[in-house]
């Protein structure tokens, strides 16, 4: 049985791209920061990838996380799709099947939605900008139906105050050292609440 607590799967975001580079060529993102507030550190897998849509996701990643199981699991991938590759269809597809596949008692799954990337995106005209908005729009809508049928614990960094900040960001999709620190350390919080209610709740 694996001794994994953490795996996480997803685009660059996932992986911790912006955060602190570290000398084996990875990234110290807010994942790492999670899993130390967590205390499991040393135990995680993370399969984020720069690029990654959720294509990418069901036919490489999810594979592989499936058969490392752990009790704790991450998703973060979508931005991609929206930004250079989208298929509203196939986009939400993927995402009810990635969850669903990973959704199953006794594990906690957990993601973040979309901050206000549209907004932040350099050399885009109106009509581009408007058109991501939609886009972003629909997906968070689609994720929160998602996480509300599922159960998975979801970390709102559309309407997070601090992710207004621009010191929380390192470019217009990824977080800068400081703000993987900050979404870290609120996601690990966010899964401590959720365990604890889960264990409150009668069987």
């Amino acid at each position: 049985m694996s001794d994994l607590q953490l795996t996480v799967i997803g685009d660059s975001f996932a992986q911790g791209r912006g955060g602190v580079f570290r000398t084996d060529g990875s990234f110290a993102g807010f994942t790492a920061q999670m899993a130390e507030v967590l205390g499991i550190s040393g135990r995680t897998l993370n399969l984020g990838s720069y690029g990654a849509t959720t294509q990418d996701v069901v036919d490489r990643q999810l594979p592989v996380a499936l058969a490392r199981p752990a009790p704790l699991m991450g998703v973060i991938v979508g931005g991609n799709d929206l930004v250079t590759d989208y298929d509203g269809d196939r986009f939400r597809r993927n995402l009810r099947h990635i969850y669903t596949s990973l959704v199953r008692p006794g594990r906690l799954v957990f993601t973040t939605n979309w901050p206000n990337i549209p907004d932040r995106l350099p050399g885009l005209d109106d009509r581009a900008r408007s058109l991501l908005r939609g886009r972003f729009a629909e997906a968070n809508q689609f994720l929160d139906q998602l996480s509300y049928e599922l159960d998975l614990v979801c970390l709102d960094l559309l309407n997070a105050p601090i992710t207004a900040d621009p010191v929380m960001w390192s470019d217009g999709m990824h977080p800068s050292p400081a703000g993987h620190h900050v979404i870290g350390t609120a996601m690990a919080d966010l899964i401590d609440e959720a365990r604890t209610t889960r264990v409150r709740q009668p069987a």
